[in-house]
């Protein structure tokens, strides 16, 4: 009997229109402030970045680097803000009692705030990365045994882009020391190896002619590159050292386009570039004296 009776009830349930009216309310709610708040994050995302924009274009120039940071950050705290919102109103939807739930949340998170110790650094940490500028996104830098190009700063979290792609994400309160390749200029070095038979005077000459020519080539490059002169001896060449003032993170660059146009311009002034050479001695034997009838052992040297 009381498991027929519970069949009914289920039935009774199922094939109430009102429960079902209901339900279909509340979801058509829960989507419609779901999709109204992934609408209202985009709108406040582009407004901002267009505000951005004209700020940008102003008179007065702000700084790039702390404009994209800044733009990511905004972003994200409104996302964090609507979503949120968004949250307590289908909570509202769902006919829970959200001022009861947030003044639980507020003892709860009180009790929690001890326990996240680690939250609470990661932010404040994060916090004053951005309001030093110790770095911001698109810089170049080195945290730890990691390097690459910061991609977002948020309150909690960095990430970085490495060479090959991969994210490196750290917490905040994780960073200790940062390395910032972004902020000033960059040196390019260079060594140019020369044959000891080439006239070094002659040579450090027309390289000096070659580097003043390039900054009008090569918009990379902040000034003239300097000869510093001979850097080294070495076994079978003269080492001569090239330096280069370039723009921030340039370096790279700049040091394969020397070296590559410096081959081309040695190579038409007739200076040589040492290479590996190898001496080889080749033994004859079964010679013999014509007058003594002995032996003679002969050396035949040859230059490869």
């Amino acid at each position: 009997m009381d498991i027929n009776k519970t069949i009914e009830s289920v039935k009774e349930l199922l094939l109430d229109e009102k429960i079902w009216i209901a339900a279909g309310v509340i979801t058509l709610k829960v989507i419609f402030i779901m999709f109204l708040a992934g609408i209202v994050v985009k709108v406040f995302k582009v407004v901002i970045r267009k505000v951005f924009e004209v700020r940008m274009k102003a008179p007065l120039r702000y700084s790039e680097r702390r404009q994209n940071t800044l733009l990511k950050l905004l972003e994200n705290v409104i996302a964090y803000v609507v979503y949120f919102a968004a949250i307590l109103a289908v909570l509202s939807a769902l006919t829970i009692n959200v001022t009861g739930l947030l003044a639980g949340a507020g003892v709860l998170g009180l009790a929690i705030g001890f326990g996240a110790q680690n939250l609470v650094r990661d932010v404040i940490t994060g916090f004053f990365i951005i309001f030093e500028d110790q770095f911001s996104v698109g810089d170049y830098v080195r945290i730890g045994a990691s390097e690459g190009s910061v991609q977002e700063i948020g309150l909690r979290t960095t990430k970085l882009k490495g060479l090959n792609g991969e994210i490196h994400i750290f917490p905040n309160g994780t960073i200790v020391e940062v390395v910032n390749y972004s902020l000033n200029n960059s040196i390019a070095i260079v060594d140019v190896s020369v044959a000891y038979e080439a006239d070094i005077p002659k040579a450090e000459e027309l390289i000096r002619e070659f580097l003043s020519e390039l900054p009008e080539k090569y918009e990379q490059l902040v000034k003239v590159p300097e000869l510093l002169g001979v850097q080294n001896l070495a076994a079978s060449e003269v080492v001569m050292r090239i330096s280069a003032e370039t723009k921030p993170m340039q370096h790279f660059a700049v040091g394969r386009i020397i070296r590559r146009d410096l081959k081309i311009f040695m190579d038409e002034h007739g200076i040589e570039i040492p290479y590996p050479k190898m001496v080889m001695y080749q033994k004859k034997t079964g010679s013999v004296d014509a007058g003594t009838g002995d032996p003679v052992k002969s050396e035949d040297k040859g230059k490869v």
